[in-house]
């Protein structure tokens, strides 16, 4: 079983230094895996466009930037992104900046993406949110050859690459893996048929876990994919919305039994959710580090 936490970007408010110690102490704990989430703009509330599930106003620190920092610092711990809204950058551009996270993480890096939610995002970056599904996958398969061939030709409804190179090629080359957000049923069918794994949210109960699973096997089958290599990975509860979401993750014994469930499911990765230990009142980078701490420990004993 391994053990991820999902980093909280309001830690920035104690500095640099105080990012730098709770990625330090995560490692030190003994946790598998960061990852960071990932929005570069949220969107007022305006005529014709509804109030988001985040404040506008919520700090969130660029992932890819984050997570080279915290490179620099750790030794151990792998690190990614849960999930990058891939469709809303450019593919060869997310390829060069991988690539350059792995090299100097020492092949450290797993890539979690996601189609995203809000169009007023991809507005403010100049894409198309209609036509993010496609591009998705076309972006993943072109990540995979611009770390792997000598020369990249490729050419796709959206995307098109004549004769270029990129060096140097990330350490884990075209295994660098690629780990799939969403519970859409086609969200489903691209990590079956092009992820390395499935970063399942919001999961409500066994037998919604099991058919997600099942759909996500039956598509690698049919593509003739080994469903078995496709790994999975939940997080104990989604970020607090209300006074019932900050009772859950203050109280750990409800997280390690929903950590114990999760298990049972057939998870192999389990996250926790960082931010959402923040807002239930571990309200500095020291009270958050005691927090996982303790936490690591009653889950381990638990789940292995």
């Amino acid at each position: 079983m391994k053990l991820t936490v999902e980093f909280p970007s309001v830690s920035y408010r104690e500095g640099a230094k105080g990012v730098a110690r709770l990625a330090q102490a995560i490692e030190q704990i003994g946790y598998d895996h960061i990852d960071m989430f990932d929005h570069v703009v949220m969107g007022y509330p305006i005529a014709g466009r509804p109030p988001g599930p985040y404040p506008p106003q919520m700090p969130i620190l660029e992932a890819l930037m984050a997570l080279a920092y915290m490179a620099a610092v750790t030794s151990r711990v792998t690190l990614g992104t849960e999930v990058l809204v891939l469709p809303q950058r450019h593919p060869t551009l997310v390829a060069k900046q991988v690539s350059t996270l792995d090299t100097l993480s020492g092949g450290r890096v797993r890539l979690g993406v996601g189609v995203g939610w809000q169009e007023s995002e991809y507005e403010a970056l100049g894409e198309d949110f209609h036509t993010r599904g496609a591009r998705m996958d076309e972006a993943i398969r072109l990540l995979r050859m611009y770390w792997s061939d000598a020369q990249i030709d490729f050419e796709g409804p959206h995307y098109r690459v004549t004769a270029i190179g990129m060096e140097p090629k990330p350490p884990q080359g075209r295994h660098l893996p690629i780990w799939v957000g969403g519970r859409s049923e086609r969200a489903l069918r691209r990590v079956g048929e092009l992820g390395d794994g499935w970063l399942g949210n919001q999961i409500a109960d066994a037998e919604s876990a099991r058919l997600a699973i099942d759909s996500i096997h039956r598509y690698a089958a049919a593509t003739g994919r080994d469903p078995a290599t496709i790994g999975l990975q939940a997080m104990v509860a989604s970020p607090p919305r209300d006074a019932a979401g900050k009772r859950f993750y203050a109280e750990h014994d409800r997280i390690v039994a929903r950590a114990v469930d999760l298990k049972a499911m057939g998870f192999e990765w389990i996250a926790l959710n960082a931010t959402a230990i923040f807002q239930a009142g571990a309200r500095s980078v020291d009270a958050m580090i005691d927090v996982l701490g303790a936490l690591h420990t009653k889950i381990r004993g638990e789940v292995g």
